[in-house]
This record gives C-alpha cells, structure tokens and sequence, in this order.
C-alpha cells in the first residue's frame, strides 16, 4: 500500500518518538517490543487519511492515530495470552518472554495510555471520539468473548460469524475511518459512509485472515500457519465446510474440532474438508462480496471521485492479500 506510505511514516516517528522510558523498566520495555513490531498499522494510517481527506489537519489527528495503535496493540497483547500464541507477526510474543503476568499488566498499561492521546483534542470534539472509542472497545470485547464462545459449540451459523468478526474486527478500523473524518471536519452522513466502509472492509480483512491461516504462508500472516486450526477457531472456512459438508464429513470435522492438538494429522485432514467442500473458494466469494459492500458505502459519502480514490485503493489492497 504504497499510496499511505507518507501515513506509516508518521505513525512510526510518532512511536520511535513517544516511546516508554518510565520505570518499572519490566513493565514499560514490553510496550516498546510490541509497538516496534512494524506491520502496516493499517488502522491509525486511515484515520490520518481520512482527517486529511476532509480537513486537511493532520496534526490534531496524530495523537488519536496513536491511541487508535496503542488500543489495537493491546487487544493483540491479550489476545496472543488467550490464544496461547507463541509468535505475532513472525516474532516472539509478550508473554512468551516476560510471562503471563507481565503481559497481562503491559497489555491494560497500554490501553490506559491509548485514552491520555485524546487530552489535547478541543472538548465537543473529545466527547465525539471518547465516546466513539468507549464504544468500539466495549463491542471488542463482546465480539472476542463470541470468539471464545464458539470454542465450545459444535455448530456456528453464518450470522453468528458475521456479528462476531464485525465486533472483533470490523468496528476498530471503521472507528478509525469516523473518528479521521470527524476530526477532519466531516458532516455526519461522510463520517458514517465512512464508518460503514470501515465495518465490510474489515469483515472482509478478517475472513482473508481466515483464509491465508490455512492457505497462505506464514510470511503472509506472521504467525504459525493452520493456527486456527490448531486453536479450533470456528472461522468462516470451518463454517462453509460444515455446511456443506456430508454427514461422514460432518463427523470428521467435529471430531478434529473437539481436540486440542497440535497433530499434523489433524491439520491434514481439515485442509482437505475445507478444499472438498470448497469452503475455500466460497470464502473468496464472500470476501469479494464484503469488499462490493465497502465500496458502496463509500459511494454514498459526498466525497468527489478523486478524493475517494485512497479509500477505494485500500479496499482494493485488502484483496491482493490473496495472491
């Protein structure tokens, strides 16, 4: 995504530039590890994209885009702790090194620190995004105990799926999406095209996830391949198989799915329900159709063509993750 190029390297001044130098070192020096991880930090980039596109005032923008980056790197902290993961992005994660307590504690540090970034902001305009961050984190946290749900549940519907990867994953980057523009100045009905863009991108982002776990490379998703196999993650390719599956097939999912094992057997024999049942190339299909939704919420804002060409670009860069 070279066109936010000139958004990443703001973000990444802003953290080498904020970075934690208080003590207890044990504390603070594990938020330095995970906030000099890299990646693309998709989600503060558009939030400096869409303060720009609307108002061109990227310096208001720049201590939200942060806390924007602070929030998701926290979720991740916990997230790498429920899931047992070793590594995130290719690298070691928090707790593996520091334990289990300590990335717990640097985890909630960062999300306190993540709401000290609104200070600055004028007060109708921290109202709108407090509220808007609040928000987002509450239905975060709904959409990950849903995801902790369906570890114990045979069968997930396709709605079930679609609320949790919205509240999980969708409603952070569309808050982004609306807090930029809100901070840029954006009439209502602009900052919620925005935000429902944000929310089908995102639902499309996730179920790509879901499907480079299984079939992409571990460079592609920075983590182990088939993890969620391993996890049993009722993921949108588990829920395509399943219903599409016979009932031999049927029992030999739910049976892989009830053992917590790292047996590569188990990965085997899954990848070839999901590819017999062609739960993968249907998970396709739905990621196209998620991306057409984001882009017609994007055409009922008011921006001019030219101004919704990043937008629509991002959403474009979301699929090229399959290749």
């Amino acid at each position: 995504m070279e066109f936010l190029a000139k958004y990443q390297q703001i973000i990444s001044q802003e953290i080498d530039s904020n970075s934690f130098k208080q003590k207890p070192s044990e504390l603070y020096e594990p938020l330095n590890y995970i906030l000099s991880y890299g990646g693309k930090r998709i989600r503060p980039v558009l939030l400096l994209l869409a303060a720009d596109i609307f108002g061109e005032n990227l310096a208001k923008a720049v201590r939200p885009a942060l806390a924007i980056e602070f929030f998701h790197n926290f979720t991740l902290i916990h997230d790498d702790i429920m899931d047992e993961a070793p590594l995130r992005r290719g690298i070691a994660t928090i707790h593996s090194i520091h334990g289990i307590s300590t990335g717990i504690l640097s985890g909630d540090a960062l999300l306190i620190k993540s709401y000290r970034y609104f200070e600055e902001l004028e007060p109708e305009l921290f109202k709108k995004c407090i509220s808007l961050f609040s928000g987002t984190g509450e239905m975060l946290c709904e959409g990950q105990q849903l995801d902790i749900n369906f570890e114990s549940t045979d069968s997930v519907s396709f709605e079930e799926y679609e609320e949790m990867v919205t509240k999980k994953t969708g409603v952070l980057l569309a808050a982004a999406l609306k807090m930029g523009a809100l901070i840029g100045g954006a009439a209502a009905q602009d900052a919620d095209s925005l935000y429902n863009f944000g929310i089908n991108a995102g639902i499309a982002f996730q179920m790509m996830d879901d499907y480079l776990d299984v079939f992409g490379s571990q460079e592609q998703v920075g983590k182990r391949r088939a993890g969620d196999i391993y996890e049993n993650k009722k993921t949108i390719l588990y829920i395509l198989a399943l219903q599409n599956a016979d009932a031999q097939q049927q029992d030999e999912l739910k049976y892989w799915y009830s053992k917590k094992t790292e047996n590569t057997d188990k990965i085997y024999g899954v990848e070839k329900i999901f590819r017999s049942t062609s739960a993968d190339t249907k998970t396709l299909e739905f990621i196209r159709e998620y991306h057409q939704r984001a882009l017609e919420s994007l055409n009922e804002s008011t921006l001019t063509e030219e101004k919704k060409k990043p937008f629509r670009d991002f959403a474009h860069s979301l699929l090229q993750r399959e290749f």
